[in-house]
């Protein structure tokens, strides 16, 4: 049976769409409060396409202390939820994220299932085309996704936010997910051991042999809507038709505490050099092992450059030091440099 996600993406103009925009959303309900409240939210929260800010610099502009900024906004997000508009104005966003959490095993990175309806909202109805503006607009869209979902849809969601084993997700409140733990324990010991980097494709099949998958397999399975459209996005690294048929074990790939993808969109433990790269000396053996040849150290540096691994940028000479230096490489011409590991 046809979902309301499904409804929704098919018809990009439904008005259940229109229900589903954050922003406006937001902007209805904070119409019954106070300037100074809707000021106090909207900088905690980020609702501007910020990042939150503190109570204390928030309390500085108001001439408030910490405290009363505290006071403030526990309060209005009680006022908030007192309104009787309040259950109509979310009821579609309530009852989509209660289906991707269906979908996607009743557990959802937080980050996850926020790219996931921003991508719904910005994308799929026409309004994510690429601009100066998208990515402050994009931002701005988490933010109140995650403020509707966090504060006003927390008597039937909840954020699992300390456990071991999973970055913050989250769940339906009273949802058993000790499988799920399970898993993620299994198949991260999987990976340490193995010591090396996934494919999605290889990591699925990695999953899919572990003695926790078997035990529990009947869980991991089910009735799967069809959102290949929303995964179509650049905001995800994978192939959309995979992570459409793969949605729980995907979804659980993406929830499991140490487990990253790299630049390449291959997963590995988070602290791995070959996941985020560190030193320059990490970029280069990246840059050499997906480039499947030898390069010139000046080709190197423009490709680290190019790849935005962070904020630093590559120094021809120092990339050529370091290829000197280390014996993984190997000088096949001049200045021209390839991995040892392919002489085996």
């Amino acid at each position: 049976m046809e979902n309301l996600l499904e409804k929704m993406i098919k018809n990009k103009k439904s008005e259940e769409l229109i229900r589903l925009d954050a922003i406006s959303i937001v902007d209805s309900l904070f119409s019954e409060l106070l300037d100074r409240e809707k000021d106090i939210l909207s900088r905690r929260f980020g609702l501007k396409g910020d990042k939150g800010e503190t109570l204390e610099k928030i309390g500085n502009l108001h001439k408030l202390t910490r405290e009363r900024v505290r006071q403030i906004e526990a309060a209005s997000i009680k006022k908030i939820k007192k309104l009787e508009k309040l259950e109509e104005a979310i009821a579609s966003l309530k009852e989509v994220v209660e289906g991707l959490l269906t979908e996607h095993g009743g557990l959802i990175r937080r980050d996850y299932l926020l790219d996931i309806l921003t991508v719904i909202s910005l994308e799929v109805n026409g309004s994510g085309e690429a601009g100066a503006d998208t990515e402050t607009s994009r931002q701005s869209y988490r933010n109140h996704f995650n403020f509707l979902i966090s504060k006003l849809m927390n008597d039937d969601l909840e954020l699992v936010e300390d456990s071991e084993n999973f970055n913050p997700s989250f769940k339906k409140k009273g949802t058993e997910v000790g499988h799920l733990e399970e898993l993620a324990v299994d198949l991260l010991k999987k990976v340490e051991g193995l010591k090396k980097t996934f494919t999605t494709e290889e990591l699925l099949e990695v999953l899919k042999k572990l003695e926790a998958y078997n035990k529990h397999a009947s869980k991991l399975t089910g009735d799967s809507a069809d959102i290949t459209s929303v995964f179509k996005s650049q905001v995800f690294p994978d192939k959309a038709e995979t992570i459409n048929s793969n949605k729980i074990l995907y979804s659980l790939m993406q929830a499991v505490k140490n487990l990253e993808q790299n630049k390449y969109g291959e997963w590995g433990i988070a602290d791995w050099g070959e996941v985020k790269p560190k030193t320059v000396n990490d970029k280069i053996y990246l840059i050499l092992k997906h480039a499947k040849s030898p390069l010139h150290f000046t080709e190197i540096a423009k490709k680290i450059n190019e790849m935005k691994f962070d904020k630093k940028t590559a120094n021809a000479a120092t990339v050529h030091n370091e290829l000197i230096l280390d014996d993984r490489y190997v000088l096949v011409n001049r200045g021209t440099y390839g991995l040892k590991e392919w002489q085996k």
